[in-house]
């Protein structure tokens, strides 16, 4: 489709995930504004997070890699939006973009594949899994099992487990529903096994002088879901954490207020500290005492991976 006749131009990722959820950005679009489907034109970008992907994201430049792409075709005005993985959207980004819209949010909830739970799981077994979150909780709740690098997307990870270079694999129930593979696995109760920051959130983000982009998004925000993930997003900041921290967290929403429960992990699993707190959900200097007392409270082995502050 030419862009002369789109009114938007969103960029994604080209991954197949990726363009399921850029096609759920422009069902939103079409169907709040009445527009045609040819109104929301879609440009794939390969980003480079999805070129090199026998290594771990942490060594080869963080989350970055999610974006970077993306961001210079929004800074070029080759696209008007972004379309993100919230979960995947490092922490500081640039002030020229805006957030300016969240799509109601998924299941936040991690699936196991390979066992009925995490009990479950053969003792010695080897589980794929590239994030440090659910590396360091799973070998905290089952410190006999190894933890072997996992990266690409969600077709490769099962492809791999089917080939035997794992026994088990953790993935997120949101993206593993979006791509009709919903009674894969076993489902993690959020409140037992804590999800990563942002997981199951859609966002979409614009140059922040765009005034006429932002009035068009902001019809297809989800005020509750976006509130959850600044929130967290908030907390992330006060705690310093990157792409190599260890941390979980589970929102939920009362009224106008939000409770963090946040736990946060020594990457081999040994040590975990928890906090909870609770707060408005338009503010979020609440959560930086919250953090203040989690980085108060850091073992040894937690120290090097917190407090760093570049997303």
């Amino acid at each position: 489709m030419s862009s002369t006749t789109a009114k938007i131009r969103l960029g994604t990722r080209s991954s197949p995930l990726a363009m399921v959820q850029a096609h759920e950005a422009r069902s939103r679009l079409c169907a709040a504004h009445g527009w045609a489907e040819d109104a929301v034109e879609l440009v794939p970008v390969l980003a480079s997070g999805d070129k090199v992907l026998d290594r771990p994201l942490a060594e080869i430049g963080g989350k970055a890699l999610w974006t970077k792409e993306l961001d210079h075709w929004l800074h070029e005005g080759r696209i008007d939006a972004a379309v993100h993985s919230m979960k995947d959207v490092e922490t500081l980004r640039p002030a020229t973009l805006a957030i300016a819209a969240v799509l109601p949010r998924a299941d936040v909830a991690d699936r196991l594949i390979g066992a009925a739970s995490i009990a479950d799981i053969p003792r010695g077994a080897t589980v794929g899994t590239s994030a440090p979150r659910r590396a360091a909780q799973l070998l905290h709740a089952r410190p006999d099992c190894n933890v072997v690098s996992f990266r690409g997307n969600v077709a490769t990870r099962l492809a791999k487990l089917e080939r035997g270079e794992a026994d088990c694999t953790l993935l997120a129930s949101a993206g593993l529903d979006r791509l009709g593979e919903d009674r894969i696995g076993t489902r993690l109760e959020p409140e037992i096994w804590l999800p990563a920051p942002a997981q199951g959130a859609i966002g979409i983000e614009c140059r922040a002088g765009d005034d006429q982009t932002r009035a068009l998004l902001a019809v297809i925000d989800h005020a509750p879901s976006h509130h959850a993930v600044l929130a967290e997003r908030a907390l992330l900041m006060a705690l310093g954490g990157n792409c190599h921290s260890p941390i979980a967290v589970l929102t939920a929403a009362e009224g106008d207020a939000l409770t963090l429960r946040c736990a946060l992990f020594s990457p081999d699993g040994t040590d975990r500290i928890e906090a909870s707190a609770s707060g408005a959900a338009s503010e979020h200097d609440w959560l930086s005492g919250m953090g203040a007392d989690l980085l108060a409270r850091l073992t040894p082995g937690m120290v090097p991976y917190f407090g760093i502050k570049n997303g």
